[in-house]
């Protein structure tokens, strides 16, 4: 057994070990406990890796960039996700991640995952069903960047993260900045600004202590 597989994740993360599958569960507890502050890269695009990171708590955002500095959100991933099995075959790091918040994980080198898929059958499934998951995902984004225009891209974000209110209006509780909204859906955070205040203009939405609340169905084109 290497010996990253004998060190095992510390008491005081127990608590957030409970957010995670059994399978993911096993392989947390083969991995190294670490805190990140928000901002903190933790994986550069490009480079070569050799471990993973199970978030216990806190948020990651995978995402990749251009020479520009133009950057695009692959994904967001809080506590029981993980990221960076997309290097163990040994390939470069696919996409750049960086905590967007205080964040603990557990990071479990490519040796001992390599190791726990050949002992776990249940882990190796499950991240076979994950890697399908991403493919399909990775397809659907290609799908709406080349026949979805902005809005389109923009109302089906909002349609996706709303909930419903009391009121009957829904509400977009997580505090999307318009920045990241451009960076989720492929586009300039100048458009986005632009789209939003249309869309406030026009009775469609409001934002209420820096949330989004959408007051009636946004229309199907804008």
């Amino acid at each position: 057994m290497p010996p990253n597989a004998l060190r095992r994740v510390a008491p005081d993360a127990a608590a957030h070990l409970t957010l995670l599958t059994p399978p993911v569960d096993r392989l947390a507890a083969l991995g190294v406990q670490r805190r990140y502050r928000k901002h903190t890269m933790l994986i550069q695009e490009g480079d070569t890796g050799d471990a993973i990171y199970i978030v216990l708590s806190g948020k990651l955002r995978a995402y990749v960039s251009d020479s520009r500095g133009r950057e695009v959100t692959m994904a967001l991933h809080g506590p029981g996700e993980y990221v960076g099995e997309m290097s163990l075959d040994g390939g470069r790091r696919s996409a750049s991640v960086q905590a967007v918040e205080a964040t603990v994980c557990a990071v479990v080198t490519r040796e001992t995952v390599l190791q726990h898929i050949a002992t776990d059958p249940e882990f190796a499934l499950a991240l076979i069903q994950r890697l399908i998951r991403r493919a399909r995902l990775a397809t659907e984004s290609a799908r709406s960047m080349a026949l979805l225009d902005v809005y389109s891209r923009l109302r089906a974000l909002l349609e996706q993260r709303a909930r419903p209110a009391a009121d009957g209006t829904r509400v977009v509780a997580e505090r999307l900045t318009h920045q990241a909204i451009a960076s989720e859906i492929g586009c300039s955070r100048e458009m986005v600004s632009r789209l939003l205040k249309d869309l406030e203009s026009g009775g469609y939405l409001q934002v209420v202590q820096r949330q989004l609340v959408l007051m009636r169905e946004l229309p199907a084109r804008w």
